[in-house]
């Protein structure tokens, strides 16, 4: 019962708008003052037990790799290569604004970051170009959510932490559903844009005497991506490595090469990364609490045997946790929901025979379709604030693109061999 009083607490804090990881402390310190199962020092112990794991570092420097590429050109130069195959394609901003996402999204991990750092280069063009306002917001912001899917996402970072779960295996995992969702995408925009009115454009010719001179101008920045799926795929060096390497290549380039990245630049990009990766570490510190009282509660066993004594089959339990975590998604962050939900959940789906692999990747996906759902829908608020439309046009507009990712979703959850595949032809078949 005491379990109970301390979710009501925390999520009534957090609806009376004070910051989640706040409401998460407060919560679970009132557990430890009402209840006495434990010292008050394990407050102070777990907080600092939940920031000691050496691969949290990876995610302030994914995040600076994206403040850096955005203020170095590298997105601008990676979004004129992408124009250069399909700038003649009716639609072919449209398309691009996906294929980029996907580029982008093998350097940040995250979707505000993607949404941040292309928006600003594609609304106005593709404004200029006829395109409806309501419709390329809805698009950009619906592209972003493949950020923190793609790898090196941020969230599969959360979760291998806090479930032991294989990093790399998270991450093989969750390319191909990635891919799954952008060519859905793309049939989205083929389908809307055969109606629309746009301007033909004459920018983008297919020669051999084109393609060399994009290329040239833009192999630097696409060597980006490559140095994180070559260090994924052969695990030459950790995933805290490559994320340092990432930045450190970026940084060069950015500074001797393109010539583009001043000091200004460079501290503007270290103080958003600073103020992003503080929220995230503030989660972290705080996990460690609800982390304790959840297993001093027996929450996981006892619903673990909850769930059993009903037999549910894999089939039915995924949907039922689809339905729990789209939900969520709605109304909170994916971070702290992982946090809370996805340790007690995980046994449950790997004693039903589900992969854990597949079930940390539809859990992901699940909350980042949130990214585009009201009232918290963080990507609509990013692309009302950068287009200067309503928060209410864009999320009306953006409902056939979370229709398109939850088909999308469906294929990822019920074809588990989309996940699996990938990490066991490269790690073997898990046990």
């Amino acid at each position: 019962m005491a379990i109970v009083i301390i979710f009501i607490v925390m999520f009534i804090l957090m609806f009376l708008g004070m910051d989640i990881f706040v409401s998460m402390a407060v919560a679970g310190s009132a557990y430890l003052f009402a209840t006495g199962n434990g010292p008050i020092s394990i407050i102070s112990n777990n907080m600092v037990n939940g920031l000691s794991n050496i691969s949290l570092l990876c995610i302030p420097f994914f995040i600076l790799v994206g403040e850096l590429m955005n203020i170095s050109g590298m997105t601008d130069r990676t979004l004129k290569f992408s124009l250069f195959f399909i700038g003649k394609v009716k639609g072919g901003l449209a398309h691009a604004s996906i294929i980029v996402n996907v580029i982008f999204s093998l350097v940040s991990g995250s979707g505000p970051a993607d949404a941040a750092a292309i928006s600003p280069i594609l609304l106005p063009q593709m404004k200029k170009q006829g395109y409806d306002e309501d419709f390329s917001a809805a698009l950009n912001a619906a592209a972003a959510v493949l950020g923190p899917i793609i790898p090196p996402g941020i969230p599969m970072v959360f979760l291998a932490l806090i479930t032991n779960l294989s990093i790399g295996r998270l991450f093989l995992g969750a390319m191909i559903p990635g891919l799954v969702m952008a060519a859905l995408l793309h049939i989205h925009v083929v389908i809307k844009v055969r109606k629309m009115n746009l301007l033909p454009t004459d920018d983008y010719r297919m020669t051999w005497k084109g393609f060399w001179a994009a290329f040239r101008e833009s192999f630097l920045s696409l060597l980006a991506p490559v140095i994180i799926i070559v260090g994924v795929f052969t695990g030459i060096a950790t995933i805290t490595e490559i994320a340092i390497l990432a930045t450190a290549y970026v940084l060069v380039i950015g500074i001797f090469v393109y010539k583009t990245i001043t000091i200004k630049k460079m501290l503007e990009a270290f103080k958003k990364t600073a103020q992003f990766s503080a929220t995230i570490m503030a989660l972290f510190a705080v996990a460690g609490i609800f982390s304790y009282l959840i297993a001093v509660e027996g929450l996981g066993k006892t619903l673990e045997q909850l769930v059993l004594q009903y037999n549910p089959s894999p089939f039915t339990f995924l949907f039922l946790v689809n339905i729990f975590f789209l939900f969520l998604g709605m109304i909170m962050d994916a971070v702290p929901a992982m946090l809370i939900f996805c340790p007690i959940l995980l046994p449950i789906a790997t004693t039903l025979g589900i992969d854990s692999t597949h079930f940390g990747i539809v859990i992901i996906s699940n909350l980042m379709v949130g990214l585009l759902t009201p009232p918290v829908g963080g990507l609509l608020f990013i692309e009302s604030k950068l287009s200067g439309l309503s928060f209410e046009r864009i999320a009306r507009a953006s409902l056939p693109f979370v229709i398109t990712l939850l088909i999308s979703l469906g294929i990822i959850t019920y074809v588990p061999s989309i996940v699996t595949w990938l990490p066991n032809l490269v790690f073997g078949v898990s046990r």
